[in-house]
């Protein structure tokens, strides 16, 4: 077993250490703004492409545990989610 971060939480449950990247659900929900704007007669072409705004961070504590590693508390601090 080899501690890895990824890039997205559906790793972390089935046993990944650590996550950090992009909130999956956030873009979803900022694309019903712009099907608004479209619905009101705005271009798609006239639209800002937008980079995501919102991360995640998730920490896998039985896998971390299992490799003999410590989670600093700064760590928990800024975990979104911790996985027991």
């Amino acid at each position: 077993m080899l501690p890895a971060i990824y890039p997205s939480s559906f790793f972390v449950p089935d046993g990944g250490l650590h996550a950090y990247g992009a909130d999956t659900i956030d873009p979803y929900r900022r694309a019903a703004g712009y099907v608004d704007r479209i619905l009101k007669a705005e271009k798609p072409a006239d639209l800002p492409v937008q980079a995501p705004t919102k991360y995640e961070t998730v920490i896998n504590l039985k896998t971390a545990k299992a490799l003999g590693l410590t989670v600093p508390p700064t760590l928990f601090a800024r975990a979104d989610e911790v996985i027991e």
